[in-house]
């Protein structure tokens, strides 16, 4: 039996690119066709997130051209994370894959993620086995984000963003995660079916600029940690802990120099310095507290996650 591919594809502002990654997409089903690894029903689905320039426009004019080619416009600008679910649980098919307009992640390997799907693994994750295109900062600070989550005790697999492969039945199990803070790299693997890995090289990006600056990668990676970790809470108790315990002997110094030793010398450091650096802890500490108070209060309002204006 044929498997029925969905490839999703969220876009915001990628009129550059996105004729190219469509001819690319087009002949990809075509090959899969060919070699009766997918049903002739199987289709590109592009999710538009609220673009500014003329990227519906485009997606329209793909799909009047071409039958197996769709469209998702979102009401608004809702974010990567967003427009990725609202096509993966508005898209029929017996298997999705979601990867982005850019063409950074490899398209050809599309092939080898329905294999393994057709051997049974639920959930195909696409692995950058090489990221020379990216810049050495970038590297360096993805590398020491894929640590800290992991010493933070969050289910990751390394190297891996939103390139992968999802049969309907891990859909389904996404569809009952019905948190707003979303950060599906990390919520994927905790369906817990079988999944299975193809490694690629990244390329770079085709055309036009990247969505993601520093700013939005630091806002990203925040998500990421307090989504799915406590450990910032921990380490708050932990460090109050320790000050406590540094204090109390500060305490013992200056009553053994003033009681025994007659020798404590009065100064403005003595008292400014303690101050400023506890002052400095409890902001860290209400910082932290507060991230985490933001998201319970954005998810009891259970807000919906995206509105569909219109499909093709």
């Amino acid at each position: 039996m044929t498997t029925r591919l969905a490839i999703v594809v969220p876009c915001y502002n990628e009129e550059e690119v996105l004729p190219e990654t469509n001819r690319r997409l087009l002949e990809l089903l075509g090959r899969l066709r060919e070699a009766g690894a997918v049903s002739p029903e199987s289709a590109i689905h592009y999710v538009d997130d609220g673009s500014r320039d003329g990227t519906w426009s485009l997606i329209e004019s793909l799909a009047a051209a071409d039958a197996r080619v769709h469209g998702i416009k979102l009401s608004r600008n809702r974010g990567h994370q967003a427009a990725l679910l609202a096509g993966l649980l508005t898209v029929e098919g017996d298997a999705l894959v979601s990867i982005d307009a850019d063409l950074q992640d490899d398209v050809s390997v599309i092939e080898q993620m329905v294999a393994e799907f057709r051997q049974g693994a639920e959930v195909v994750y696409g692995v950058r086995d090489s990221r020379q295109t990216d810049t050495a900062f970038k590297r360096t600070t993805a590398a020491a984000y894929y640590g800290l989550m992991r010493r933070m005790g969050v289910d990751l697999v390394h190297n891996h963003a939103d390139f992968r492969l999802m049969g309907r039945r891990a859909i389904e199990a996404l569809r009952e995660y019905g948190e707003v803070n979303l950060f599906l790299r990390g919520i994927v693997p905790l369906i817990g079916y079988r999944a299975a890995t193809v490694k690629y090289d990244r390329a770079a990006r085709f055309a036009g600029v990247s969505k993601y600056p520093l700013r939005k990668m630091l806002t990203f990676a925040i998500e990421g940690v307090t989504s799915f970790s406590i450990v910032p809470l921990r380490l708050i108790t932990l460090l109050g802990f320790l000050v406590s315990v540094f204090s109390f002997f500060m305490i013992c110094f200056v009553i053994y120099g003033t009681l025994v030793m007659k020798a404590v010398v009065p100064g403005w450091a003595s008292s400014v310095v303690p101050i400023y650096f506890l002052g400095g802890i409890q902001l860290l500490a209400m910082g932290v507290i507060g991230e985490y108070v933001a998201k319970i209060y954005l998810e009891t309002k259970q807000r919906p996650r995206f509105f569909i204006e219109k499909t093709l």
